[in-house]
């Protein structure tokens, strides 16, 4: 064999080498927005770190779930971002691993710590969005509260997603029902409200919020729960809305991750889950795509410092709900919602 074909082999043994010691970690997550900071902002700098390629799996946080569920056995994924309330569900499932303990980790409060399985990797709040265009021209003031969705002026002007498939309606309901006298453990007194009170001016229950910029533009829809992180996003794309903090508090609604149980690369899972808390991941993930950090070592610029501010107060405020009676008696509601409300 000839020096140069020897080299030549040589060279092929090193790449396939290299191409078997590079694996592919699979991380679930929103898709939109936040997968396109995140693969283009985020992980790249782990991947170079790790010599590793992290591949997105985009869905919401109920399609994420029932992947997850339907292959437990065999995981697909190695790491995924949930709803925090959909989180508590993936860990009573046992699809979460313990998190490796960890500097980083330690650096963000407890508050945002979900038993020893999951954690935020970005802080939000649910509270009310609304079509700033429309409140001008009618000359309305601002919301303040979750009960001005039954307000007479919003007739046929309310759009709320179905408690069924989304967190912002569940919490807008869950709300409602509170300020009505019940709570997680009884909802009797929301569902008896409910069709006096705002289901009177819905103009449509939707199955995700994903409509309501169109809905916005069309002045169909002038008030519906939302997050300022999604109001923010709608804003930069010149859609007309506005957020307004309830006076009896948003619902604290964090994006979580976890390590998924039996997964083929846990260590590698754990280092990617132990990056993606630091700020400098969550840097990028500020300035360029507005989820508000969990980490709070995470730097501000003058574009973000007033966003990281603002939530900061919206928390001091929020609801946190009680998520393991909320998940166990969700299925229940979820039928007579669509029973007795979206009927």
């Amino acid at each position: 064999m000839s020096l140069s074909i020897a080299l030549s082999c040589l060279s092929l043994a090193t790449l396939a080498c290299t191409a078997q010691a590079a694996p592919t970690l699979y991380l679930g997550m929103n898709g939109g927005t936040m997968e396109r900071v995140y693969a283009d902002k985020v992980l790249p700098a782990f991947e170079k770190a790790n010599n590793v390629k992290v591949v997105i799996v985009p869905g919401t946080s109920s399609d994420i779930l029932a992947k997850v569920q339907a292959n437990k056995d065999n995981p697909q994924m190695h790491v995924m971002f949930l709803d925090d309330g959909i989180m508590y569900r993936a860990i009573s499932m046992g699809l979460c691993d313990k998190l490796t303990p960890n500097p980083t980790l330690e650096q963000i409060p407890a508050k945002a710590k979900i038993k020893d399985q999951a954690v935020a990797v970005t802080l939000g709040v649910t509270g009310l969005g609304y079509n700033a265009k429309m409140f001008k021209e009618k000359g309305w003031a601002a919301p303040t509260s979750w009960m001005d969705l039954a307000d007479p002026r919003f007739k046929d002007k309310v759009v709320f997603q179905s408690l069924a498939s989304s967190t912002f309606g569940l919490h807008g309901f869950l709300m409602f029902n509170r300020i009505q006298g019940g709570d997680e453990s009884n909802v009797e007194p929301g569902f008896k409200a409910w069709p006096s009170t705002i289901g009177p001016n819905v103009l449509e229950y939707i199955a995700s919020s994903a409509k309501i910029s169109e809905m916005v533009q069309t002045d169909e829809a002038a008030i519906f729960p939302l997050t300022p992180t999604q109001v923010t996003t709608q804003k930069l794309l010149g859609i007309p809305m506005e957020y307004a903090q309830p006076k009896e508090g948003a619902v604290v609604l964090n994006v979580a991750e976890c390590v998924i149980a039996r997964n083929d690369q846990p260590e590698l899972a754990q280092k990617l889950a132990a990056f993606l808390l630091t700020a400098e991941a969550q840097a990028p993930a500020l300035e360029e795509g507005d989820q508000i950090p969990s980490n709070p070592t995470t730097p501000t610029t003058n574009k973000t410092r007033g966003r990281v501010e603002a939530m900061q107060g919206y928390l001091q405020s929020a609801i946190s709900i009680d998520w393991d009676q909320v998940n166990q008696a969700r299925p229940e509601w979820n039928a007579r919602w669509s029973r007795s409300i979206e009927r």
